[in-house]
């Protein structure tokens, strides 16, 4: 009675306290533990009753066998079925059906092959444990193969056999053989059961069929949580998430009480469409039924709030969490890099080093963190801890270790990354073209091209949209005309509204403005904010205000929200020495509360990354950075050289400067001065563009220390050597007024 109830302290105790304990009492004792999960207390019990010299029976092997599958303990396993010989048991048909289990869980799908082969009597269960067996472990032809022989034995299938043969077209990923087995099951009218048409249904979602999908769902007679789980799922996971969300509305008005998988499901779909607003109602949902302690659920709310842009909501949850797994570190260091918080994404991947270890993805994400903030220090780290756990060529992971090398402007490391990667797909090429692409190297992305021409890899859209831009950042105007020509006529790829913002761009930037009006106009598919933000560029780098300010309202008609194409707007007057309309413009985007980000730098030394905002005074070392700037402003005086504060005409200009530059990168690259090794590089990241006064002294730094800095701003990668930068002095903010 106590163990039915779950309460073993008590029948502990009870057993404990009896003399004479017979078969029955240590079944019921290593049954009741098993139920309750501690099954190596259960199999503890098992041995404790061999030593009391009690005979085991018919029912105590299926028992300790299911005990040894659920621990994954082969060897025990084999143990006990020397036991079973050993007692005289190795003919009971239960007994040899849970030895096929134990060996299939456990992975010995021939052991457990041998046991199936040797029985003299098997019942429908034996059939389908050995099917199961198969399809667990991933050789699904033999599972179908065996139905095949049941079913010539006049063998009849029960649900369990019918929704496992499904499931195996389904990993197969056989949608003929799918359907077959679909029309098998409405000759054998099972097409009733609910458990059969979800198998079904989930069948359908994973070929893609989504139409299928949806017939077998409103043909069937009764539908229970299951059914409306794996509908929004499947919808979800079909890049759906609209379907899914209507799915989950009818769900309610059906009253059907959503499980801890529909609430995952359902938030994932909110995630995909950043919709808060259900995705809160559901949170709300699973507290009030007592829900969140499911991972899968807190799991699904990090990355719903992350990507709804309330990270401060998703560490609220991650916090509550008892049970975290890799899932959950991974989505909120994910979440971090998405929010453009990457110094707390590495912060957090090192925290969680001390309680798991990292997989694939989380590696992914942390990639991308280190690719944000340009810690290369930190990504080859990375790249060490994924080679030392064979996970180097995984998934995406060889692509993000060469994207990381990329953005970093370390095209050589990338370059050997790439030759290095022997299953290279598109879009390890539309990397390397993109890494060729942000540096202005457009011949070298034109090399790249034609070597995959070559070897017979077929570009697609992203590979045109890197090559333009390489084209365009080289100003090679007549290769990238050519080449968008080419798009449509030799690889028959139709060029979208990226191509197109491209194409704009490429003549923007070469002084061709009203040739790229012309094509706006002429394009077959209407123009996005992006294509008008490439004239808008265009128009700031040439001083064209007038058709600067008619691509602006075309912009803001369709994106009022993006920063960007409000700093372009202010660039373009401040160029064009129109204070007024850059305080104009300022005073809207506080209207709408658009923030700009402050000026920040991040520079990483011996392997930690140190980030310096606009006049930071929180640094340790903030005194000795600012003791050795001013020393180095004395000596440029002595030079006679125009000192930072003299660079602009006016306190007003000044100010400009300081919202579109910020100046921190002065602060990073100094600090990395003073804790590098004499000679040694610095590598400075900043989110915003570098102004002229910072490019003078930065090129007047790398002179005086014979130093090689390089600092990536939000435009382009600026090399300085020697008193000399890459850009040739044409790629800050404010070079219009030298």
């Amino acid at each position: 009675m106590f163990v039915r109830f779950g309460d073993l302290l008590e029948a502990w105790i009870v057993f404990g306290k009896m003399v004479d304990r017979d078969v029955f009492s240590w079944n019921v004792m290593v049954g009741g533990y098993a139920k309750s999960g501690f099954l190596d207390e259960a199999l503890d019990l098992y041995h404790r009753m061999l030593w009391a010299s009690v005979r085991p029976d018919v029912y105590t092997f299926p028992c300790v066998l299911r005990t040894c599958a659920g621990v994954l303990d082969l060897a025990r396993g084999t143990e006990v079925h020397a036991h079973v010989i050993r007692f005289g048991l190795e003919s009971e048909v239960d007994v040899l059906n849970a030895l096929i289990t134990m060996y299939a869980k456990c992975g010995d799908v021939s052991s457990a092959r041998k046991v199936f082969d040797g029985m003299v009597r098997k019942d429908l269960i034996s059939w389908n444990a050995m099917m199961a067996g198969y399809f667990e472990n991933d050789e699904c032809l033999q599972g179908l193969e065996l139905f095949l022989t049941m079913r010539n034995l006049s063998v009849m299938p029960d649900l369990m056999t019918t929704t496992s043969v499904i499931s195996a077209s389904e990993v197969l990923g056989c949608s003929r053989l799918g359907k077959q087995i679909h029309g098998y099951v409405i000759r054998m009218e099972l097409v009733l059961d609910v458990s059969v048409c979800n198998s079904l249904v989930q069948m359908y979602f994973c070929f893609g069929n989504i139409e299928e999908a949806e017939m077998v769902f409103l043909h069937m007679a009764s539908r229970d949580v299951v059914t409306w789980t794996t509908m929004i799922s499947g919808y979800e996971k079909n890049g759906w998430p609209e379907q899914a969300l209507e799915m989950y509305e009818k769900l309610k008005s059906a009253d059907v009480v959503a499980d801890e998988v529909t609430i995952a499901s359902s938030l994932s779909a909110c995630a995909s469409l950043g919709r808060l607003d259900i995705g809160m109602e559901l949170h709300d949902l699973a507290r009030n039924n007592e829900l969140l302690s499911y991972t899968s659920v807190g799991n699904s709310l990090i990355d719903m709030y992350s990507k709804g842009g309330r990270l401060d909501k998703a560490l609220e949850v991650f916090k509550r969490m008892s049970d975290k797994d890799v899932i959950s570190w991974s989505s909120l260091i994910s979440g971090f890099r998405t929010n453009h918080r990457s110094f707390e994404a590495l912060n957090f991947f090192r925290q969680m080093q001390t309680y798991l270890k990292p997989n694939a993805v989380t590696f992914i994400a942390v990639l991308s963190a280190c690719t944000e903030i340009g810690a290369l220090m930190c990504g080859k780290e990375i790249h060490a801890q994924t080679l030392r756990k064979g996970l180097w060529s995984q998934g995406y992971l060889p692509n993000a270790l060469l994207d990381m090398y990329v953005k970093c402007g370390r095209t050589d490391y990338a370059q050997v990354q790439f030759n290095l990667h022997e299953e290279k797909d598109l879009a390890s090429w539309n990397i390397m073209l993109n890494g060729y692409a942000r540096r202005g190297h457009g011949d070298f992305a034109i090399m790249l091209f034609h070597r995959m021409e070559e070897q017979e890899v077929h570009p697609d859209e992203v590979t045109f949209i890197s090559l333009l831009l390489a084209c365009s950042r080289s100003g090679m105007v007549s290769d990238g005309q050519m080449y968008f020509n080419l798009m449509t006529q030799k690889y028959s790829v139709k060029p979208n509204v990226k191509h197109y913002a491209c194409m704009v761009d490429l003549l923007g930037r070469a002084g061709h403005l009203e040739e790229a009006h012309q094509l706006i106009k002429e394009m077959p598919i209407n123009p996005d904010a992006a294509v008008w933000g490439a004239l808008l560029n265009g128009c700031r780098i040439h001083r064209e205000v007038k058709l600067g300010e008619l691509a602006a309202r075309y912009i803001f008609e369709l994106d009022s929200k993006s920063v960007g194409y409000y700093v372009l707007l202010c660039n373009l007057y401040a160029n064009d020495d129109r204070w007024n309309d850059v305080a104009r413009v300022r005073n809207l985007m506080r209207e709408r509360r658009l923030v700009m980000d402050p000026g920040c730098s991040w520079v990483e030394v011996k392997g930690t990354v140190h980030a310096f905002l606009s006049a930071d005074k929180s640094h340790p070392q903030i005194r000795q950075i600012h003791a050795v700037l001013d020393g180095l402003f004395e000596r440029m005086k002595l030079m006679g050289l125009d000192m930072p504060d003299n660079c602009f005409i006016d306190e007003i200009e000044a100010s400009k400067a300081e919202i579109f530059c910020g100046h921190s990168e002065k602060l990073a690259i100094v600090f990395g001065l003073i804790n590098t090794t004499p000679g040694a590089p610095i590598w400075v990241t900043k989110n915003l563009y570098m102004c002229g006064s910072c490019h003078n002294t930065v090129k007047f730094m790398s002179k005086i220390v014979r130093r090689e800095i390089t600092v990536r701003d939000a435009e382009q990668f600026h090399h300085f050597k020697d008193g000399k930068c890459s850009c040739g002095d044409e790629g800050y903010w404010g070079r219009y007024r030298e």
